[in-house]
């Protein structure tokens, strides 16, 4: 069944788009979005969507987003401008028409009756810092409550400010990526502030499910799925990364 609204948050990583998922396929109305592109190294989407040819993929990928009344969701980042892996695939699927598609034809093709929303966050280097962290006591994600799967006082000393230094740069060349493609668009998505999200949970599930203009208006909200993993490491480090990283600087910004 071709979806009647499909939905891509574009996202990048630590800014609460696991949570976000979880929230809106809570409610049983707002598709199944989650990272559908992400599967075991070296399977082919063939053999991951379990299809013989690109109708049926797209077909298949259509049902693992969707809820029964016909709403598709998806998480992804951005496709890169030229030679992205994921949009020459997509590139095959039934119904496109030019020779040449912009990634946003390909994009729109795919998941048809589409709408967009640009999960953000505002402190960038809290940002890298929780990626970072996130890296080094492999813990992406807690559910509510559970404890925490690492003894804190084993990470402080695993702070290095290259490796935030790379991340705070990657997470702003994802958002500048997913910028790029939403203007190829034209496209004015609904934006997510991550710590805006955290503050008013179910008002932002609500501000989600009108843009979608899905017509349900009776539906629950679970509670929050994942706990938020900030601590005191997290501060202490956001800290050490700012004084360092203005030391040389003649006139310091923060």
């Amino acid at each position: 069944m071709k979806p009647r609204i499909s939905y891509t948050i574009w996202f990048s990583q630590r800014n609460g788009s696991s949570l976000l998922c979880e929230a809106l396929a809570s409610t049983g109305i707002a598709g199944k979005p989650g990272e559908h592109f992400l599967m075991p190294t070296n399977t082919s989407w063939f053999d991951f969507y379990q299809a013989r040819n690109y109708e049926e993929l797209q077909q298949n990928l259509w049902q693992v987003g969707m809820t029964a009344n016909g709403v598709f969701g998806i998480k992804v980042q951005a496709p890169k401008k030229i030679n992205d892996p994921r949009i020459d695939e997509l590139a095959k699927f039934p119904g496109i028409s030019k020779s040449q598609p912009t990634n946003y034809e390909v994009w729109g093709n795919a998941f048809p009756n589409g709408k967009h929303i640009f999960l953000t966050r505002r402190n960038k280097v809290r940002q890298a810092v929780s990626w970072w962290k996130a890296i080094v006591t492999d813990e992406w994600h807690r559910e509510s409550g559970k404890a925490c799967t690492y003894p804190v006082a084993n990470i402080k000393g695993r702070y290095d400010f290259n490796a935030i230094r790379h991340l705070l740069l990657e997470a702003n060349f994802i958002e500048n990526r997913t910028q790029d493609f939403l203007n190829e668009g034209k496209i004015a998505p609904l934006t997510i502030v991550y710590k805006d999200f955290n503050k008013e949970y179910e008002e932002t599930v609500r501000r989600i499910v009108d843009f979608l203009g899905i017509a349900e208006t009776s539906y629950l909200i679970e509670k929050p799925y994942y706990e938020q993993l900030a601590d005191k490491v997290s501060v202490e480090w956001t800290e050490r990364f700012r004084v360092e990283m203005q030391q040389d600087w003649e006139k310091k910004i923060w």
